[in-house]
């Protein structure tokens, strides 16, 4: 599914003094389906009230469906860039790291669905995701 082999370190580096290595978001792993990442749960991911932002668990989403998207389209000619993420809130969560796994829906010529699932370190689901990238012809350099 990949544009081509891409090492942890490298899509790792991607994120670096971005949103993605602010909130401490790595990349843990690509697979045949997709791609899967963890972010922890502590004061740069958390609201006052103690538990995990749900901008956080957006960003961490969006995170792993944007890179996805850009990781399976050739780099030179076309870039992917987010239209619409939607996100459910389903559980809590106060500590630890919350692991998410992003999953194509759709792979269009123009267009990338993405299904991304969120879990808490036991494992319960506690954010669904969906987002969907527009893939544009990557501007010329003048």
């Amino acid at each position: 599914m990949w544009w081509r082999e891409y090492t942890l370190s490298e899509l790792n580096q991607r994120g670096n003094r971005t949103a993605v290595s602010h909130l401490g978001i790595e990349i843990l792993a690509l697979t045949d389906k997709g791609i899967c990442g963890r972010m922890p749960v502590d004061e740069r991911t958390i609201q006052p009230a103690g538990i995990l932002h749900g901008g956080s668990s957006v960003l961490l989403a969006e995170t792993l469906g944007s890179l996805a998207s850009n990781l399976i389209i050739n780099p030179e000619e076309f870039m992917a860039v987010g239209m619409e993420v939607n996100a459910n809130h389903l559980k809590p969560v106060a500590e630890g790291f919350v692991t998410g796994v992003a999953t194509i829906l759709h792979k269009g010529k123009s267009s990338h669905v993405w299904s991304i699932e969120i879990r808490n370190q036991k494992g319960d689901l506690t954010c669904i995701s969906r987002l969907t990238m527009a893939i544009i012809p990557k501007p010329k350099k003048s």
